[in-house]
């Protein structure tokens, strides 16, 4: 960064003046050192006139100072106040104090007072404060104005005979596609947007919804400029009238994508320091220059602490920054800031927290234009609503550019839109201000119900299925409005008109700010992207260093084994016999150091997808990743090599010489090195594990064959002498073996005629077909150095240009199975059910235990019996976390669930809300009993008797929030494998049968019962079928108890209404049913028969009905005194989570569990507790008598079934391996070409083929 020229006295003059100041401050008040004491405002009025004088003054003095300072200094100091508390007086006192900005920027206890400061109030206030200062001097913001026009995007898509991937099928269509490239081509050319146009102007933020595969991300990815280069666009782009190829659109705009791809051992501020670190600091410092050098000119003392603040943003290259701190108080992250993201495999944050650190990623940058793709998935309506507000508050205020896509907004988070974008089936349907899109709909006949939220109108309005239910034109007769008719009708509407006269106008570039449109590439320069990165990967590899601590372990304890069997006294020396001992001791040494190195394959493809995304927004460049593995990854070769070699050379017996010894260490050494580079490359290239492991071998055994020890050089065939050279192993095996044949002690004069050697040692390297002399060490080496540089280029340009593996073809199939046609017509089996019918409440006698319930039976094959489930005190306590214990908590154990307690209920659907953190999924798992630790206190019965896990796993079930289902089967072959395993072994197979089709009827998937499962977001069925498979495994089992975690988080309005529906109807077979619930809808939450909602801490505060239209819910609220009324329209869910919220009981003064706990609704429950706590005389304990349903040769058939199948539609597994095989087969019969008669080195190698065939 320039500094400014300054005239040295100048600068010394300053800094004195500076300095006089603070002497002058300190005579009259003592200065603290630490600034991480709170602020006062700085506008308080004084009672004392004299000491706010003295104040005054010692304040202006300092900035008066620090104006004659040159722009650099000046922007590396600030001046704060700070209080000082008198307790004699009972009086507060203030002291003015320069601060370090590096220091206050670095974060910490100073910048996070800083920002509890500026956020005392809220965050619209601290935005305003903001832009005043930038308006008081005249200083534009740069705004980024979007123009789409006539935007086109087409992909190719391949066309497959056979939907299933079978290897017959795979086999068949490979064969259909190789006749097609000399006739007909099996790709078709399909369209995801078709002819949009529209603006995005700043100062306005638009909301992007339509049904699932309309082409949401394709649209925001587009305007991102992120769009896959596969992909055929045509049309327009343009940022402030300038096209996309003049800058550098993924740093001038943002996008926040839907999958949360982070590294799971870092924690939620490393990882959002790390991007903003990466990202930069845009044209901050110049602006803030230049706002500096006007309010000089103009006589303006600036607020201190927004000049403080703005300072420490404008600081790159730190590590921490307070951008951080305050990105993550907007996303709520603050309190899961220090706990690692995590994965499946390691506890980490919740879902939805990952969602907010994927947002936060990128509003930790300078873009001044936010696409943001589904950013509520796993909220709650709270947060969904609190992070969309700050949103509109830094569009309206700053002046930025925003478009956001949500699933299931509710009315209050839509209402926050100044704009609405309705994209259906590749077309716009409607774009414009969100106040005229209900009257283009009314145009065109339809409208919006009352107690209908509007974004899930505009969700439905468009499918042929759900349409008719909104005709409101009584006079004519409902005909249905086909998407390309809507968006012809929207030509005429006068939104669209008056956007199209704008778009014909074209934009003004000498209007442009010269900050909207980065056009350098990277936000920082090589070498501090290099820094970064080498940060990053160290403390990567400190967090995995159980990876490294292994493998120096496995390394130890092969020292060890080969120590013992090469053990020196056995190992005589002097014949050449005596030298095949010690060669093969030298071998096995390096076997085992090269296949140290193949760890590199797995830890490589492990970083590939969160790099993909970095190095496509441009965090870094490519290359930086690549050098700093390469770099960091010496000393670990460093290590293992020297471990190995202290360990064995002596023990083993090796040439005592010193030298010796040091240039075996450098061999092994340069191997290992070698190995590593040669895995690295292979992972970044090959990038799945499947493939990169079977090809991964295949190269090591290649170079195993042609590493010398195999096969000799002499013996090798003409054809195959290249491979020879090219093996690197083959160095590595000249430079340990003539290090050590070329001592001294192996100089005794050869006595063997056969071989033409004058000593031991060379006759020994001769007859192995090895280098003779000591210029052979050096030149291997030398080839070892030229293979790892070799190696590490092909690493870094596989980093820099090859793309992640799912490409942007699709696979379409058109045959009789096929997926895609079987979906469309399980959505156009029938005709919707109304909405009264999804949100229909069914009576029951809440007093019961279920028996006499009056329920809409379904016809059931299996019988089960209805069990109402109580809960009374119950208690949860997990063991204190370290984290807390180091914050200064001084108790034992963690209190998550505290005295809850409540009944579930046949025929019954229970909602379970609550806010992020109010303990939800604990108390189903407490329930449930999938909670392996921790202390549980209470009372649990089932129909009256004390629950019991052995029995209680039989008779329940649970889907989890996250759909995990085995990939290469079908959706029938799922469910058929649960029921098999689940259901008792005394059901015959035709029952089952049965049942399951039953099953598969009730959940709607009959439809779908050969349909591949597939991986989510890759291939197979949609995220809302595989909620339905989910709870179709469960209900397969015939359970009289389902519970339920997030069953519509994810979903649009749509697909959780058709999930809504697969659960009412599971409920109407006189199941009892408990739902966690997220970010329900009207219509989603008014489907739930009975509420428990809980308070964060894990509190009860309501458990009762529901009513018609949430009214005894509203009603309880209501009555309490202080709490606000309900609007009309409002969703009761997202009120309820409000009035509710620790900010509402703060301003209230109440406590709304003790509210509860002391209420008439809370005595009428544990009456019914009560009642049903009693056995029934016609009730018996459940018992089973066997732990399992099947005995083992049950199990064992059904996960043999399940696995043949899963195989069989595996082609490219098979393939692979096949191809493998094949491969190998060739190249050892082609190398050993009628080398039969010696089979110790085939069969060597066959041997460690075959084992290493078993572990992969």
């Amino acid at each position: 960064m320039p500094m400014p020229e300054s005239h040295p006295h100048a600068v010394a003059a300053a800094a004195a003046g500076l300095a006089l100041a603070s002497t002058s401050s300190r005579r009259s008040l003592s200065l603290g050192s630490s600034i991480s004491q709170s602020f006062r405002q700085m506008d308080t009025e004084d009672p004392f006139g004299r000491a706010q004088s003295d104040h005054d003054d010692e304040e202006n003095l300092r900035w008066a100072a620090l104006e004659k300072l040159p722009t650099y200094d000046r922007m590396r100091q600030g001046i704060l106040r700070r209080a000082l508390d008198n307790d004699q007086q009972q009086q507060q006192r203030q002291s003015v104090e320069v601060v370090d900005i590096h220091k206050l920027a670095a974060g910490g206890d100073g910048g996070r007072a800083l920002l509890d400061r500026l956020f005392q109030e809220d965050s619209e206030r601290f935005l305003r404060r903001l832009r005043d200062r930038i308006d008081m001097v005249g200083i534009d913001l740069p705004t980024v104005e979007v123009r789409y026009h006539q935007l086109t995007v087409e992909a190719d898509v391949i066309t497959a005979g056979r939907a299933l991937p079978t290897l017959w099928n795979a086999a068949t269509n490979f064969l259909q596609g190789l006749i097609g490239r000399f006739g007909s081509s099996n790709k078709k050319n399909i369209t995801i947007l078709k002819n949009v146009n529209g603006i995005l102007k700043p100062s306005r933020m638009t909301l992007l919804l339509g049904p699932p595969s309309s082409g949401k991300s394709t649209l925001m990815r587009a305007l991102a400029g992120k769009l896959d280069k596969n992909l055929k666009v045509s049309g327009s782009i343009t940022y402030c009238g300038h096209p996309i190829s003049e800058f550098y659109p993924e740093r001038t705009s943002a996008y926040v994508g839907q999958y949360d791809l982070h590294n799971a051992e870092m924690t939620v501020r490393e990882t959002l320091d790390f991007s903003r670190r990466c990202l930069g600091i845009g044209a901050r410092y110049e602006m803030i220059a230049e706002l500096a050098r006007r309010e000089r000119d103009a006589g303006i003392k600036p607020d201190p602490e927004i000049d403080a603040f703005m300072k420490a943003t404008a600081v790159q290259g730190q590590e921490t920054n307070i951008i951080t701190d305050l990105t993550l108080k907007v996303l709520g992250l603050d309190i899961c800031a220090d706990v690692i993201i995590g994965d499946e495999m390691i506890r980490g944050i919740s879902g939805g927290q990952k969602k907010r650190v994927t947002t936060g990623e990128m509003l930790t940058g300078p873009a001044r234009a936010l696409f943001m793709d589904e950013i509520s998935t796993g909220l709650d309506s709270s947060s969904t609503f609190e992070i969309v507000k700050f949103m509109r508050q830094l569009v309206h205020v700053m002046s930025e550019t925003v478009m956001i896509s949500l699933l299931q907004p509710p009315p209050e988070t839509y209402n926050l839109f100044d704009d609405i974008i309705l994209l259906s089936e590749g077309y716009i349907v409607y774009h414009g201000p969100r106040e005229n899109i209900l009257e283009f709909f009314e145009s065109a006949g339809f409208r919006c119900p009352d107690r209908k939220g509007v974004a899930d109108f505009l969700q439905e309005v468009t499918s042929k299925k759900d349409q008719q239910q909104y005709w409101y034109l009584d006079q004519e007769q409902y005909h249905y409005v086909s998407v390309p008719d809507f968006a012809e009708r929207f030509k005429s509407f006068h939104a669209c008109q008056q956007m199209q006269k704008e778009l014909q106008i074209p934009f003004e570039k000498s209007k442009t700010h010269p900050a909207a449109l980065t056009t350098r590439k990277y936000g920082l320069s090589s070498w501090e992207s290099l820094k970064a990165v080498m940060s990053r990967e160290q403390l990567l590899m400190k967090r995995n260093s159980f990876i490294y601590i292994f493998k120096v372990t496995q390394l130890i304890i092969l020292a060890l084994m080969s120590m013992t069997v090469f053990l020196r006294i056995k190992m005589p020396h002097g014949q050449i016999a005596d030298g095949t001992k010690f060669f093969g001791a030298l071998t096995f040494g390096l076997i085992t150091i090269m296949f140290n190195g193949f760890a590199e394959l797995q830890l490589t493809i492990k970083k590939l997808p969160v790099f993909y995304k970095h190095r496509d927004f441009l965090f870094f460049p490519a290359w930086t990743l690549g050098v700093a593995n390469i770099i960091l990854k010496v000393p670990v070769s460093f290590v293992e090599s020297a471990v190995w070699v202290v360990l064995t050379y002596y023990v083993m017996g090796f040439a005592p010489a010193a030298g010796r010894f040091f240039r075996q260490f450098i061999a092994f050494f340069a191997t290992h090195q070698m190995a590593m580079a040669l895995f690295r490359f292979l992972g970044a290239v090959l990038k799945t594990m499947v493939v990169a492991n079977t090809f991964g071998m295949f190269v090591l055994l290649i170079i195993f064959i042609f590493g010398g020890f195999v096969i000799r050089r002499n013996d090798i065939r003409p054809w195959w002498i290249w491979g020879y050279w090219a093996s690197p192993m083959m160095y590595s095996q000249n430079a340990i073996s003539v290090n050590e044949f070329l001592a001294s002690r192996w100089a005794i004069p050869n006595n063997d005629t056969t071989i033409d050697a004058p000593t031991v040692g060379k006759a020994i390297l001769k007859s192995k077909g090895l280098f003779t002399g000591e210029w052979g060490f050096w030149l291997s080496i030398g080839a070892l150095i030229g293979f790892i540089i070799l190696f590490n280029m092909l690493y870094l340009w596989a980093l820099t240009y090859l793309s992640p593996s799912s490409g942007s073809n699709a696979l379409v199939s058109e045959g009789e199975d096929d997926v895609n046609e079987m979906a469309l017509e399980g959505r156009r089996k029938d005709a919707r059910r109304s909405k009264d019918e999804i949100s229909q409440v069914v009576s029951s006698d809440p007093g019961t235990n279920g028996g006499t319930n009056t329920l809409a039976q379904s016809r059931v094959t299996l019988p089960f019996q209805p069990l109402a489930l109580c809960f009374n005190h119950v208690n949860y306590y997990v063991d204190m976390p370290a984290e807390m214990k180091e914050q200064g908590f001084t108790e034992s154990r963690l209190q998550l669930l505290s005295d809850i307690s409540g009944t579930f209920r046949p025929g019954v659907l229970t909602a379970l809300v609550g806010v992020s953190g109010a303990g939800k999924t604990t108390l189903m798992d407490v329930l449930a009993g999938r909670k392996t630790s921790g202390a549980i206190e209470g009372d649990i019965t089932l129909s009256g008797y004390p629950k019991k896990q052995e029995t209680f796993a039989r008779i329940s079930g649970y889907c989890e929030q996250t759909d995990i289902h085995s990939p290469n089967v079908t959706v029938f072959e799922s469910i058929t494998y649960s029921a098999w395993l689940r259901l008792s072994s005394d059901i015959d197979d035709g029952t089952k049968k049965m049942f399951v089709e039953e099953v598969m009827a009730l959940v709607e998937l009959d439809v779908l019962r050969d349909a591949l499962v597939g991986l989510p977001g890759v291939s197979g069925l949609s995220t809302e079928q595989r909620k339905r498979l989910t709870i179709a495994v469960e209900l397969v089992a015939n359970p009289s108890i389902i519970f339920m975690d997030e069953p519509t988080s994810g979903l649009d309005a749509r697909a959780a209404a058709i999930v809504m529906r697969t659960v009412r109807n599971t409920v109407n077979t006189g199941r009892t049913v408990v739902c966690t619930i997220h970010q329900p809808s009207i219509d989603i939450f008014e489907s739930f028969d009975e509420l428990l909602l809980l308070k964060r801490g894990g509190q009860v505060i309501y458990a009762g009905e529901l009513g018609r239209h949430s009214h005894k819910l509203v009603e309880y609220f209501e009555a309490i005194p202080g709490v606000p009324k309900i609007t009309e329209g409002y969703n009761p869910a997202t009120w309820v989570l409000e009035v509710s919220s620790p900010l509402s009981e703060a301003r209230l003064n109440m406590n709304f569990a003790e509210i509860y706990a002391s209420s008439v609704l809370y005595r009428k429950n544990q009456e019914v507790i009560k009642e049903l706590s009693i056995p029934r005389s016609d009730n018996q304990d459940l018992s089973f008598p066997t732990k399992y349903s099947q005995n083992f040769y049950g199990q064992c058939a059904a996960n043999f079934w399940k696995q043949y199948r899963s195989y069989w539609k595996n082609p490219p597994y098979n393939a692979m391996r096949y191809l493998m095989t094949c491969l190998f087969g060739l190249v050892f019969g082609t190398v050993f070409w009628q080398k039969g008669k010696n089979m110790y080195g085939p069969l060597a190698t066959l041997m460690l083929y075959l084992k290493i065939k078993v572990s992969g």
